[in-house]
C-alpha cells in the first residue's frame, strides 16, 4: 500500500513539473548598509528595501538636495560672489576666497565631484541668505518629494544630530535630481577645471569620487548617470546612485555603512533590480482606455498621460482599472480635457492613478438635444422651471468661465 501511494505521490509530482514552468526568483543581495533601497525611478516603486524609512545621518549625500535646489532656481551661468563664512567651513573644500567671483557651474562641479563643503555653503548663501533659510527650503522641498523621515539642518552635510534623512527619502531625492537636464552631464565628468578667479590665480582641478562612473575603476558600473558619497565619523559610509538599462532607471541609497562596501553592494543592487524587474507601459498618452456609454451618450476615455507599471520578470500578470463612476451627460468639455479618472490596481495594490481626458466635444448644445433633457421637457409637467433653472446654471458656468480665462 506504502509502494503505491509513494508512486501515485511521484507520478503526479513528475507530471504537475512537466505541466508548469518552474521560475527559480533571485534572492536579494545582503548590504552592510542599515538602510538601503532600489527604488523604480518611473514609477517610484520599491523593488527592494532593508530598514527603508529608518533616520540616520546622511554625511555628504545631503549635496544631492544642495544640488537639486542649486538647478532648480539659479542659471548655471549665475555669478557668485564669496562671503566671508563658506570659506571657513570644516572638511573638504575647494579653497574659495571671500569675495572671489565664480560662476554656479564651477561650483556645482566642486560639489558634486569633489564633494566640496565651501561649494554647498556658496550656494546655499546666494540662493537663500543664509544657512537657516537655506536648511528650511531644502526640508520644504524634501516634504514636496513625499520624504517622511528627513530633516536637513545644513547644506553639506556635516554632522549633527537634527540631520537626519532615511534610504527612501535619499531615493525620492535623487528620483527628483536625475530628472533635470544637468544633472548626469556634470555627475559623469571624470575631472573639471575651473579657470582663474579674481582672486585665484591658478586653475583648479577637481575629480569625481564616484567610482560607478570612473572607466579605469574596478567598481565602474555601465549605465550609471550620477551619484554621490558621503562619510564623517559619526555619520559613517553612504551612498547613492542612478543607472539606466534598456530605458528603465533604478535608484540606489545606502545609508549608515559601517564597512564602507556601498561600492560593491551597489553594483549588487542595480544587478538584482535590473535582473528580476521590469518596467512595462501599460497605456501610452493619448490610448484608448475604454468608452463611456449612458443616456446615449458614448464618449471615447483617453489616457491624459503615459503609464507604466513594475512587475517581476516572470510574472504574467496584468494590472486592472476601477473607473470612477461619474455621470458626464450634464457636463461640457472639449477634446483634451480632463473629464474621468481610473485607480489602477495590479495584484491587488493600488499602483498610481490614471487621468481620462474626453476623445471628443460635448456642448451645451448637445446637452439641450440630449434625450434627458427631452424627455424632461415632456414628461414633466414642471418642465418649463426646470429648464429655466439649468439653463440660468449654464448661463452663469458659461459666464464665470469666461472670466475667469480672460483674466
Amino acid at each position: 500500500m506504502k509502494k503505491t501511494i509513494t508512486f501515485i505521490l511521484l507520478f503526479l509530482l513528475i507530471y504537475s513539473c512537466s505541466l508548469h514552468n518552474i521560475y527559480a526568483k533571485e534572492t536579494p543581495p545582503a548590504v552592510s548598509a542599515d538602510s538601503a533601497v532600489i527604488l523604480d525611478a518611473a514609477t517610484g516603486q520599491l523593488l527592494y528595501s532593508k530598514n527603508p524609512d529608518s533616520p540616520y545621518p546622511p554625511a555628504s549625500t545631503t549635496k544631492i538636495m544642495t544640488a537639486l535646489l542649486t538647478l532648480e532656481n539659479t542659471n548655471l551661468n549665475d555669478k557668485v560672489v564669496i562671503g566671508k563664512n563658506p570659506p571657513a567651513v570644516e572638511g573638504t573644500r575647494l579653497g574659495l576666497y571671500p569675495g572671489e567671483e565664480i560662476t554656479v557651474r564651477d561650483l556645482l562641479y566642486g560639489l558634486l565631484l569633489a564633494s566640496d563643503n565651501d561649494c554647498a555653503e556658496a550656494l546655499a548663501e546666494h540662493i537663500s541668505g543664509s544657512m537657516d533659510k537655506f536648511a528650511a527650503k531644502m526640508n520644504a522641498r524634501a516634504k514636496e518629494l513625499g520624504a517622511k523621515n528627513t530633516n536637513f539642518v545644513n547644506p553639506t552635510g556635516l554632522f549633527d544630530e537634527n540631520h537626519k534623512t532615511s534610504a527612501r527619502d535619499l531615493s525620492l531625492i535623487m528620483r527628483a535630481l536625475s530628472k533635470t537636464p544637468e544633472y548626469s552631464k556634470i555627475a559623469t565628468t571624470t575631472s573639471y577645471t575651473i579657470a582663474p578667479t579674481n582672486k585665484s590665480a591658478k586653475p583648479r582641478t577637481v575629480w569625481n569620487e564616484n567610482k560607478l562612473v570612473q572607466k579605469q575603476s574596478m567598481y565602474y558600473y555601465s549605465g550609471c548617470e550620477g551619484g554621490k558619497t558621503g562619510y564623517t565619523i559619526q555619520s559613517l559610509h553612504s551612498y547613492t546612485a542612478t543607472a539606466t538599462r534598456n530605458g528603465q532607471e533604478l535608484i540606489v541609497a545606502l545609508i549608515h555603512d559601517k564597512n564602507k562596501t556601498f561600492f560593491k553592494d551597489s553594483i549588487s543592487l542595480f544587478d538584482f533590480g535590473f535582473n528580476n524587474f521590469q518596467l512595462t507601459k501599460l497605456y501610452s498618452k493619448g490610448d484608448l482606455v475604454t468608452t463611456y456609454n449612458r443616456n446615449k451618450l458614448s464618449i471615447p476615455l483617453i489616457a491624459n498621460s503615459d503609464f507604466y507599471y513594475v512587475k517581476q520578470k516572470d510574472d504574467k500578470s496584468i494590472p486592472h482599472l476601477n473607473i470612477q463612476n461619474k455621470n458626464l451627460s450634464f457636463k461640457f468639455f472639449k477634446i483634451g480635457d480632463v473629464v474621468n479618472k481610473a485607480t489602477v490596481y495590479f495584484k491587488g495594490q493600488n499602483i498610481g492613478e490614471l487621468k481620462l481626458s474626453s476623445g471628443v466635444n460635448h456642448t451645451e448644445k448637445q446637452i439641450l438635444d440630449s434625450d434627458v433633457i427631452q424627455n424632461l421637457v415632456m414628461k414633466n409637467k414642471y418642465s418649463i422651471p426646470i429648464m429655466a433653472v439649468f439653463l440660468t446654471a449654464i448661463v452663469i458656468f458659461t459666464i464665470r468661465k469666461f472670466i475667469y480665462i480672460n483674466k
